[in-house]
């Protein structure tokens, strides 16, 4: 916010030598009340401008109890909320706000929203290019005692140059290729002799692949969708595992591109 500069009146604040009649010191005291109190409706009016301008901004984002402060956590952090207040069970979902920006490379068209539920008490992290994964993580979950979660979005052509724009999981191969070639992506290690479970599931006429890992404790789910794969992995350490893994578990499943 700029700062307000104050004016000079055209009077002097310094006692004149010239000796002045009373009647004139008393019109130049009243012309200072007078521009001081202009002074303050224009101040108060300057304030209650930029206090209507944040209660509009904060508004019209849908945060109308926040204000100036959830602006600009909202808009300078670069993210922008997507997750629903709690359910009766205590479920939050997340979808993928349409005005997230996320392209990868030039020319690719808009990332397809997904979404996926969380137990309230977890919370959206920042994303780092250094991560494992790099820019192709879309998005990161944490919460301390549970686990954590992040979601890889990366085009197809990286993979397959015949999948065209309605990419499909099973045309980029069968599930033992897919976690082979994609699995160190989530890890950063080999896979080999890692997996311990694995299923196809559908929804919506749109397959996925569950796989489940171990050391770590890892559910990863993939599918494919417009020119792009789709890798939701959610992680655990031992403790985390054996105290929360149903929750664990139907937050992997839960995740659907819509």
């Amino acid at each position: 916010m700029g700062t307000i500069g104050f004016a000079n009146f055209g009077f002097s604040l310094k006692p004149s030598k010239q000796n002045l009649p009373a009647s004139h010191s008393l019109v130049v005291a009243s012309k200072i009340d007078a521009d001081s109190e202009e002074n303050v409706r224009v101040l108060g009016r300057r304030s209650a401008i930029l206090s209507g301008v944040s209660l509009a901004s904060s508004t019209m984002l849908g945060f109308p109890k926040e204000g100036l402060a959830v602006v600009k956590q909202g808009l300078l952090a670069g993210r922008i909320p997507g997750l629903s207040e709690p359910n009766e069970q205590g479920w939050r979902t997340y979808r993928r706000p349409d005005e997230k920006s996320g392209g990868h490379g030039v020319g690719w068209s808009p990332i397809i929203p997904y979404v996926f539920s969380v137990p309230d008490g977890w919370e959206e992290t920042p994303v780092s290019i250094a991560d494992l994964g790099g820019t192709e993580i879309d998005l990161r979950f944490s919460n301390a005692s549970e686990g954590r979660l992040f979601v890889i979005v990366a085009p197809v052509l990286r993979f397959a140059d015949y999948l065209e724009d309605d990419a499909r999981i099973e045309r980029i191969g069968p599930p033992e290729k897919v976690i082979n070639a994609f699995g160190p992506e989530v890890i950063g290690e080999n896979v080999e002799g890692k997996v311990i479970n694995s299923q196809v599931k559908e929804y919506s006429g749109r397959k996925y692949y569950q796989f489940e890992l171990e050391p770590p404790h890892c559910l990863i789910t993939a599918t494919a969708a417009g020119n792009r794969l789709y890798l939701f992995n959610v992680l655990a350490n031992g403790l985390q595992w054996k105290r929360h893994n149903q929750d664990l578990k139907k937050i992997a499943d839960s995740f659907r591109v819509v």
